[in-house]
């Protein structure tokens, strides 16, 4: 199930990235998923769990992957109970972030109304107005209601 809170949140990283790169495990990028979302968002190819191709930069290191996707990664594997910023993501991590939410209990922190259109399907709790939304309609309207983000 999909939670999300907008603003901050107690218990957040706002900057997921930086969390990332100091706490990732290499069996997190060698994992199928991490793969298929890496070469869906960033556009590359896992070489090893060290070694990632760019078709922009060529050979790079973990690290040097986009926000996006560590946020996602910390999002799919992170068991900590830290609640993510996704507002690190661009709205391209949207499908992938309700993905991960049909999976396993996911808490989200956003600064921003995500673009969640892409996917077919989309429901979430909202924790500001203790809503649960079943479209991406609902979800608009109700995130439209909150003056903090």
């Amino acid at each position: 199930m999909l939670k999300i809170v907008f603003g901050d949140v107690e218990n957040s990283i706002y900057h997921p990235p930086t969390y990332f790169d100091n706490t990732y495990e290499d069996e997190w990028i060698t994992d199928p998923r991490s793969v298929e979302m890496i070469k869906d968002i960033d556009k590359s190819d896992v070489i090893g769990s060290r070694v990632i191709d760019s078709p922009v930069l060529g050979s790079i290191s973990v690290k040097e992957l986009s926000g996006g996707v560590k946020t996602l990664l910390l999002m799919l594997f992170d068991d900590s109970g830290k609640i993510f910023n996704a507002s690190a993501c661009g709205d391209n991590c949207a499908k992938w972030i309700y993905e991960i939410s049909k999976h396993k209990d996911l808490t989200i922190a956003l600064h921003h109304i995500m673009d969640f259109s892409s996917c077919e399907e989309f429901s979430a709790y909202i924790i500001n107005t203790d809503k649960q939304v079943g479209s991406y309609k609902e979800y608009l309207d109700e995130a439209f209601r909150i003056e903090e983000r």
